[in-house]
């Protein structure tokens, strides 16, 4: 275990890479005591260093959703990072690349809450019945700790879960208007289908992964509010982006496209 004065250390430096986007070493690295616990600290350090800014807490993303990507950083379940009101971009609109450090794309279900829930012990009904509605994202994912042979769990959650932003879609469609599991999404850049695959491969269900979470929160004494938005997990693989590319997240079962471009 860290002490505080030495997670509100490795917080300042990544405050520091966000801002002047850059990267730093593996902290497992520099940091061999770390734990899991030290990362989900440093993590708020992070984001109450947001709040003291004058952000505000809009939801959470979650990541490891797959067994494969679980077992390559040597964990049993999935991860998780808070989103701020910084973290979000419009669709259809045009990013500067320059903004990002090692930007990737991904394609997610986003779940909308309508009412305020907190763990533990909240099941799958709990979840779809304080779910307002869903929408299609795409999930934008920047690495402040560098990728490199050795890299884990505890290295991803301090970096935030490697959030960047989100782009929602304006498209909302209610859970029971669709089945959550069988809803298909493609990745195309400039116009290629680059990935594409099914929403079961979150957790079998995006559900699982939104009941997982609330759960966890339980943990660290909070929960859900009503209007957080939470990203389920992709269920595709993450491929980089470059200057002038054309990103489009295409959904079936009525959820559409949302897009972006990078100038």
């Amino acid at each position: 275990m860290l002490s505080d004065a030495t997670r509100k250390e490795i917080a300042a430096k990544l405050i520091e890479c966000l801002q002047e986007k850059k990267q730093i070493g593996l902290l497992t690295k520099d940091y061999p005591e770390i734990e899991v616990e030290d990362s989900y600290r440093i993590q708020e350090f992070i984001i109450d260093s947001f709040k003291q800014q004058g952000d505000a807490v809009k939801g959470y993303k979650i990541g490891l959703t797959s067994k494969v990507m679980q077992e390559m950083v040597g964990t049993h379940e999935p991860d998780f990072a808070t989103m701020t009101d910084r973290m979000f971009e419009l669709e259809a609109s045009t990013l500067q690349y320059a903004d990002w450090i090692a930007p990737h794309v991904e394609v997610e279900v986003a779940f909308v809450m309508k009412d305020e829930l907190r763990g533990p012990k909240v099941n799958a009904a709990d979840v779809i019945r304080a779910t307002d509605f869903i929408l299609p994202s795409i999930e934008l994912v920047d690495l402040r700790v560098a990728m490199a042979p050795g890299m884990d769990v505890r290295d991803t959650i301090a970096d935030l879960a490697a959030v960047g932003a989100v782009v929602l879609g304006g498209n909302p469609v209610r859970l029971d208007d669709v089945d959550v599991r069988q809803i298909g999404g493609q990745l195309i850049i400039n116009d290629e289908v680059k990935e594409e695959g099914m929403s079961s491969a979150v957790l079998g269900n995006p559900v699982n992964a939104v009941v997982w979470l609330v759960n966890k929160l339980s943990e660290f004494g909070v929960g859900f509010k009503p209007g957080d938005v939470i990203l389920s997990g992709s269920f595709v693989r993450a491929l980089p982006v470059s200057p002038g590319d054309r990103v489009v997240a295409r959904f079936d079962n009525g959820l559409g496209d949302v897009a972006i471009d990078f100038a």
